[in-house]
């Protein structure tokens, strides 16, 4: 797959996070110590058609450049993986510089989840999503999802979720989708870069502009 539309994610201050804090919404409980034992995948049922949430073992990213491992891992969480983040920084190839593209982390997340097409790569190459792209990505997170699986995601920029509070990152970021309500239509995020802000939930459309040049894996 052609990674040169997928920009490189940089740095940023917003990048900076603490480990441990007090976590809302679906996130059922925090790491503050990556060799903590792993758990049991906890999970919701479906509250109404065209909503679910899955259940994630949320822990904050060390350092301002692994929101890559870190989201890879709160993916990984929801299926009862715990998987540590230095270990996974490695095979991404993750330096100070941040883990380049999206293509380099689908790799960790087929080998993790123990299928190689369990996921794939999807770029959104375009400056703003169109209706089309904007689609295929609720129906991606909507499936994944369903699958009992996370959508990881590449983002950069400004974006506002459903409470209108703003969350930057204009030198790139990774985040993880972990559910869904109003059939895909609005999104749940947990976020690595801040446990105060450890999830929140965004428009779909809002999500595909995020991603826009970049790209997320999916099922």
């Amino acid at each position: 797959m052609r990674t040169d539309l997928i920009r490189k994610t940089a740095l940023t201050a917003a990048g900076l996070a603490f480990t441990g804090g007090a976590i809302a919404g679906p996130i059922t409980a925090a790491y503050a110590a990556s060799d903590a034992k792993p758990t049991t995948q906890t999970q919701t049922d479906r509250k109404t058609h065209g909503e679910r949430e899955l259940g994630v073992r949320y822990e904050a990213q060390p350092n301002f450049y692994y929101c890559g491992p870190a989201a890879t891992r709160n993916a990984l969480s929801v299926q009862g993986k715990n998987i540590n983040v230095d270990d996974m920084a490695k095979e991404m190839g993750t330096t100070e510089a941040g883990t380049n593209s999206i293509n380099d982390i689908t790799p960790v997340l087929n080998k993790e989840t123990g299928k190689n097409d369990a996921y794939r790569s999807v770029e959104i190459s375009s400056p703003d999503a169109d209706a089309t792209q904007t689609d295929r990505l609720r129906a991606d997170v909507v499936k994944t999802v369903d699958d009992g699986r996370a959508v990881v995601a590449n983002i950069a920029g400004t974006s506002t979720d459903t409470n209108g509070v703003t969350h930057s990152y204009e030198g790139g970021h990774y985040i993880s989708v972990v559910g869904y309500r109003d059939n895909g239509n609005t999104v749940t995020i947990a976020d690595s870069a801040d446990p105060n802000q450890a999830a929140y939930q965004i428009s779909v459309e809002h999500l595909a502009d995020w991603i826009a040049t970049r790209g997320y894996a999916t099922s």
